[in-house]
């Protein structure tokens, strides 16, 4: 293949990463119609010229984190995240039980729900839990499991067995990236089975991220959601993505 040709596959492979914030070598493989050995030394050189940095099975932008931790994601656009809280605090009423997700958007609603009367709320995020340990309308279960401490929340094993045992009235779920044809991503393969039961026990589901989380697979970990389900994010949404996710029935709200 001509230089310039081998250039600019590799300054699109960059700028991809910088979108999406993962490379994989298959998906880059298949996209470019070459080989994953043509593909992994494109990202040798990239990552030897400062431009990527490598990871098993791919890449990642340069300076990007595998996954930023809560705490970090708790003070970034903390005024949308709030809107998107406080709007999705409008949809539950008394007497219901909901699901809370971890996650830095699903924490600002679980503090917007302090003042509720006669409200469950389940989760297996921390945050939640001390949000509302002092809501006397309110009362808590926790579902237990492994912690994860990046993410402040808990996976695995014993708290699917307890999701599987209750059904929630909503659910409200956070995501690392949403794809197009209306996937959700997350770092961990324990975290999309969660959001998966999560949502099939609910009645109505909601997915609460503001319009940086847009249009982004930033990790390999995929969770399908039932039919039906709703975005709830913010103005600064891609007109042609929203319109994308519409498109396959998801309900997008622009708050």
């Amino acid at each position: 293949m001509p230089p310039a040709a081998s250039r600019a596959r590799r300054d699109e492979i960059v700028r991809l990463a910088e979108r999406t914030g993962l490379a994989s070598v298959l998906e880059l493989s298949r996209r470019f119609g070459v080989t994953a050995s043509t593909i992994r030394r494109d990202l040798a050189r990239l990552h030897a010229e400062g431009k990527l940095t490598r990871t098993y099975g791919g890449a990642i932008a340069r300076g990007s984190a595998p996954e930023a931790s809560l705490r970090h994601r708790i003070g970034e656009d903390f005024e949308v995240k709030r809107r998107i809280a406080r709007w999705a605090r409008a949809q539950v009423r008394a007497g219901e039980t909901v699901l809370l997700d971890a996650g830095s958007t699903v924490g600002a609603l679980a503090h917007e729900l302090r003042d509720a009367e006669h409200l469950t709320v389940v989760t297996a995020s921390l945050t939640a839990v001390q949000a509302l340990s002092g809501a006397e309308g309110v009362r808590v279960e926790f579902l237990g499991g492994a912690l994860r401490p990046v993410s402040h929340s808990f996976v695995g094993p014993l708290a699917e067995v307890a999701l599987q045992r209750r059904t929630f009235d909503r659910a409200f779920l956070g995501t690392d990236g949403i794809d197009a044809d209306g996937g959700i991503c997350e770092a961990d393969q324990r975290q999309t089975r969660l959001k998966e039961l999560a949502a099939d026990r609910a009645n109505t589901v909601y997915v609460l991220a503001h319009a940086a989380k847009l249009d982004r697979r930033p990790f390999h970990s995929w969770a399908r959601l039932p039919p039906g389900w709703t975005l709830v994010t913010d103005a600064a949404a891609p007109r042609g993505f929203v319109e994308a996710l519409r498109g396959t029935g998801v309900d997008v709200v622009l708050t």
